[in-house]
């Protein structure tokens, strides 16, 4: 019986939430949802209504009152959180240990390759000319110093992470 009257109730709900919906500022499928609840709470506890589809168009309004007076209330988010851009905690310590290792691989660099790369890292953001004048080095053989010290790192690191997985 209760099969039935639900299958009977259908498109009649359907048609009262999609009415009710645009005036209490919902979607129709929301009013829906909330209606099959109440109806299924009325059902279990006091059983089956005398006058179903009475009892359908009052549950809507009901609801559609309710869902316009909540609207009136709550305040949308500035954006959804789902799509808050800003790193977690996870990315922050993984992003913090690739900073850690490639800064001890800058360390144990041989020559000058160290202070050159500090530099060309610092947070200050130093022109060519001033790390020139730091290092005591003329600033055009600063290009090909940084590209010999780039790959030297770059060997470095490719050897750090491939022994890394090895072990697994």
């Amino acid at each position: 019986m209760t099969h039935d009257l639900l299958t009977d109730l259908r498109p009649l709900l359907s048609a009262e939430a999609s009415a009710e919906a645009y005036a209490s500022g919902s979607e129709p499928g929301d009013l829906e949802q909330a209606v099959w609840l109440r109806l299924l709470e009325r059902l279990e506890s006091q059983g089956p209504p005398p006058d179903p589809s009475g009892w359908l168009r009052e549950a809507v309004r009901d609801e559609g009152r309710l869902s316009r007076r909540t609207h009136g209330v709550e305040r949308p988010y500035d954006g959804e959180p789902a799509d808050d851009t800003r790193p977690g905690p996870e990315q922050l310590a993984l992003s913090a240990a690739r900073h850690r290792v490639v800064r001890d691989a800058v360390r144990r660099l041989p020559g000058r390759c160290p202070r050159l790369m500090a530099a060309l890292l610092s947070p200050r953001d130093l022109t060519y000319r001033e790390i020139a004048g730091e290092l005591g080095i003329s600033q055009g053989s600063l290009g090909p110093e940084r590209s010999r010290c780039l790959g030297c790192l770059r060997r470095m690191l490719t050897a750090e992470v491939a022994s890394a997985e090895a072990r697994g």
